[in-house]
């Protein structure tokens, strides 16, 4: 008979998503669409970087909350590529944000819910599978956070409408 012990090692994608998660709350509560992201070192599991989106705060259309924790990471690491790190984000990213991971050559990214709409990566172009594309890193979704991802947004949106 199986040990019905749950496993005690926690799985660190879920802490990091739970960070990114924070950073979308946040967002939100500033009057930003609540998308976060978080940025960790893969060897030591150090989060360089944590942001949410900052557009209307900005008024930038690319602060998005990928780029704001890639250009933090770079920042901190003083180079633009980061590939040894690994990016945690709740919503699939937009090409823009493909694009940013890409050239920022991560070695991972972690997303919680999809985008059939505005998506680059599962969805539109999805970027990484072009043939121009110069760096493809590890692409995982965690379907378990989707749920709470997509509830921000729709939360959000709804309070708008």
């Amino acid at each position: 008979m199986p040990d019905p012990t749950p496993d005690p090692t926690p799985d660190p994608d879920d802490g990091y998503m739970r960070l990114a998660l924070d950073e979308a709350a946040a967002a939100a509560a500033r009057g930003e669409v609540p998308v976060g992201a978080v940025l960790v070192e893969a060897a030591t599991g150090a989060v360089l970087a944590r942001a949410g989106n900052r557009v209307e705060e900005l008024a930038d259309p690319t602060a998005h909350a990928e780029v704001l924790a890639i250009r933090e990471a770079g920042r901190l690491r003083g180079r633009p590529r980061l590939p040894d790190c690994d990016l945690y984000v709740t919503l699939e990213p937009c090409a823009l944000c493909a694009g940013a991971i890409s050239f920022a050559r991560l070695r991972r990214l972690v997303f919680a819910a999809t985008d059939p709409k505005g998506g680059a990566v599962l969805h539109g172009p999805r970027f990484f599978e072009q043939k121009t594309c110069h760096h493809r890193p590890l692409v995982e979704q965690t379907p378990p956070h989707g749920a709470e991802a997509g509830e921000l947004l729709r939360a959000f949106f709804r309070a708008r409408r």
